[in-house]
């Protein structure tokens, strides 16, 4: 668990493997009132062909996974059209559904396609937004997200955050061998991707602004070490060893500068490093704890947990250093904060009779609200959208990753067949190759 007290993780193998299984996602509360929409299955010229992925089906999935809508089942719809032409409005106005998304799948070219969707308002009769995207065989997901992202905007006036991914740390036993992953997968848990592969445990993985690098914490050569590595390209770099602890990196905003926590100078402090010369600026001094530091999304100060009031709590301060702010004081035990896109809600692990949480604290009202309902729940992490929180929590005796709505009314969960899932972290918004 990502807890206040700082662990030393190790790494022995850098080794990129696809893995063997996607994280299931399981719909735990639902939202009631959620809007009727209706997915008809892409048109493929008359099933002539079949395309490696059903398009239609990815869609419908991503508007369900976001709470807010809520697909007709395919077996409820009253027909099945393609073209604008073959839609009756008044047919899908008797079912109540507002919404209804048609579109088609062309070949063009060799394992290239032509994907072409139009969302309508059913009950004005008209179309609200349409567009044309090419994929490739193997891009097939990854352009349903983006058109999953196109409607949810064109719905909600909110960017979609599908095409987008997660980061996860996986450990299980094989052979008798404890293994730790650090993997990466697709929002929906689909195309996992292994980037390393250690007998020690893995931690803190944290995204770059431009979704194309991870940092994380490992422990070659036996001491605590942070690394940066591209996930495009596998290429990494040692980024802080010193002696001691070298932990809980965090990206600015801009992505020249890294939050770390250090014990360079005895005491865990937390420090800001430059990246283009790996100069360091040291911002927290005393004799307490800090670590877990996180941006603001405006790049100007910086929130972190501390013990210096006696107990782990989040506090603020100027990224130039100077007095830190208390910003937690409800219950006994707040950390692991990260800020929502807006910069104006935190959310964060809250610890009270014994039961760890995550809950969202405004910070101009000071209204902390808890989320989850486990009881040793960890490492909240926003969606790039703000729409969501993921976070790791146990079910059955094993670790799990869940997500909830910023507002608490809608979860779900993720989970493996086999293995503990741990320290999630979400990918910004990206703009992939």
């Amino acid at each position: 668990m990502k807890k206040f007290a700082i662990s030393l993780f190790c790494l022995v193998a850098l080794l990129p493997w696809f893995a063997r299984a996607a994280l299931t996602i399981e719909i735990t509360q639902g939202i009631e009132g959620a809007v009727p929409i209706a997915v008809v299955p892409f048109g493929t010229g008359g099933n002539r062909y079949t395309p490696p992925e059903n398009v239609s089906a990815i869609i419908a999935a991503d508007l369900a996974r976001s709470g807010r809508f809520a697909p007709l089942p395919e077996q409820n719809l009253v027909a099945r059209p393609v073209d604008i032409g073959e839609v009756r409005f008044q047919d899908w106005r008797t079912l109540g559904v507002e919404n209804l998304v048609i579109g088609s799948i062309e070949p063009a070219g060799a394992d290239q396609y032509r994907v072409q969707f139009r969302l309508f308002d059913v009950f004005r009769g008209r179309q609200i937004t349409g567009y044309s995207l090419p994929a490739s065989a193997e891009g097939l997901r990854y352009v349903a997200h983006r058109i999953s992202d196109l409607i949810y905007e064109a719905l909600t006036g909110q960017p979609g955050a599908f095409a987008t991914r997660i980061a996860y740390v996986i450990s299980e036993s094989l052979n008798g061998k404890k293994t730790y992953q650090l993997q990466l997968a697709d929002s929906d848990g689909y195309n996992p991707k292994t980037l390393l592969s250690s007998p020690q445990p893995l931690m803190s993985p944290a995204w770059s602004p431009d979704g194309r690098k991870l940092a994380y914490v490992s422990f070659e050569k036996h001491r605590a070490a942070v690394f940066i590595q591209d996930i495009f390209t596998g290429k990494r770099e040692e980024l802080a060893a010193f002696a001691g602890i070298n932990g809980a990196p965090a990206w600015s905003p801009d992505g020249r500068n890294m939050a770390v926590t250090l014990s360079r100078d005895g005491n865990p402090e937390i420090y800001s490093m430059r990246l283009s010369d790996k100069t360091l600026k040291r911002l927290t001094v005393g004799p307490s704890i800090d670590t877990e530091p996180v941006w603001s999304p405006d790049g100007r100060s910086i929130v972190f947990t501390s013990d210096r009031g006696g107990s782990p709590q989040l506090y603020r301060m100027p990224v130039q250093g100077g007095r830190a702010e208390r910003v937690t004081f409800e219950g006994n035990y707040n950390a692991s904060a990260d800020f929502a896109p807006d910069g104006k809600t935190l959310a964060m692990v809250h610890g009270e009779s014994g039961k760890y949480r995550i809950a969202t604290l405004d910070l101009d009202s000071g209204l902390l609200r808890v989320l989850s309902d486990g009881s040793l729940d960890e490492s909240p992490s926003f969606a790039p959208n703000g729409s969501m929180i993921i976070y790791a929590t146990e079910a059955g005796h094993r670790g799990v990753l869940a997500a909830v709505s910023s507002d608490g009314r809608f979860r779900q969960r993720f989970s493996l067949q086999q293995g503990n899932v741990r320290e999630p972290v979400w990918s910004p918004f990206e703009k992939r190759d």
